[in-house]
């Protein structure tokens, strides 16, 4: 599968977005199947460390509802995920971002 195909398919995946398309550019994943076996967190640091910025924690949300459907088929809103990770920022398990600064 090409990229363009790949990126097709991420497209029609029920969060993705430009943003959220332009977001696994930059971290080099262009097929759903490449997204499935990706980490949410993992993710998410990654892309700030990227940027040199942190992101919204709604991103994370984002990347925990694409990869639900990249690995099940079930379309899952991103904003039902946002309780649990309100609830791993409470406890501080949710990822820390260390920026580098130049």
């Amino acid at each position: 599968m090409n990229a363009a195909s790949g990126q097709s398919a991420l497209a029609r995946l029920r969060n993705v977005g430009r943003a959220a398309l332009a977001d696994f550019e930059r971290l080099g994943i262009v097929t759903v199947a490449q997204l499935a076996t990706k980490d949410a967190d993992t993710l998410y640091v990654q892309l700030c460390e990227a940027t040199g910025q942190i992101h919204d924690p709604c991103v994370h949300d984002v990347f925990t509802a694409t990869i639900h459907q990249a690995k099940t088929g079930a379309p899952v809103n991103w904003w039902a995920y946002t309780p649990a990770r309100k609830l791993r920022q409470a406890s501080g398990t949710f990822p820390k971002v260390a920026l580098r600064h130049s």
